[in-house]
Order: structure tokens, then C-alpha cells, then sequence
């Protein structure tokens, strides 16, 4: 019989749980086919961006990452007093969202 750690120990119990849990969540027709992949949209629906957009885009992503490296070594320093929570890595979120918005698109920041 299989021995299934639980925590610190290993109880033999649990085996025969686990093995109930694996066939219920076999699939019931192993044998079933798979859907066909969806085909990708025209190329005509799919916006254009041109070289020096993204450029731009890149720039300002670039920007906003040098900010706040500096932003969090001041704040290292104790230089920026408060709260100091970055956003490394997410760069490309905002960079997106502002290229796509409208002039009546509302921002709402927290």
C-alpha cells in the first residue's frame, strides 16, 4: 500500500483517499476528441502600431521604471518619508491602458 505524507507524518488512510480523488477527476471518456483550435481573427480587425509608437511606448515604460528604481533607493535612503510601494514590473500596464484611452475615459488610481 502507498504511503501519502500528511504534515509530519505519513498515513496509510490517505492512499486510498487519493486514489478515490485521482479516478473521480479522470476524465469519464479518456478516448473523447479534442475541439479543433479556434482560428485567429483576420489580420484586418487587429489594430496597427507603428515602429515609432512602440518606441515610444518602450520609452515611457523605460521611464517609468528608472522613477521608480530611484524612487525606492531615496525612499532606502530614508530620503522619501512615508509609504513607498513601487510599481516594478507593471510598467507595462499603465503604458497600454493610457495608449488605448479615450479623452472621456475616467482614470481612477488607488
Amino acid at each position: 500500500m502507498a504511503l501519502v505524507n500528511c504534515g509530519n507524518r505519513e498515513d496509510p488512510r490517505m492512499a486510498k483517499t487519493a486514489k478515490k480523488a485521482a479516478k473521480a477527476a479522470a476524465p469519464a471518456n479518456p478516448k473523447r476528441k479534442k475541439a479543433a483550435p479556434k482560428k485567429a481573427k483576420s489580420k484586418s480587425s487587429s489594430p496597427t502600431v507603428s515602429d515609432t509608437e512602440l518606441l515610444e511606448y518602450y520609452r515611457q515604460m523605460l521611464l517609468i521604471r528608472r522613477f521608480e528604481e530611484k524612487a525606492g533607493q531615496l525612499y532606502g535612503m530614508g530620503l522619501i518619508g512615508g509609504f513607498c510601494h513601487l510599481y516594478i514590473g507593471q510598467e507595462a500596464v499603465v503604458v497600454g491602458m493610457m495608449a488605448t484611452a479615450n479623452k472621456q475615459d475616467s482614470v481612477i488610481t488607488s
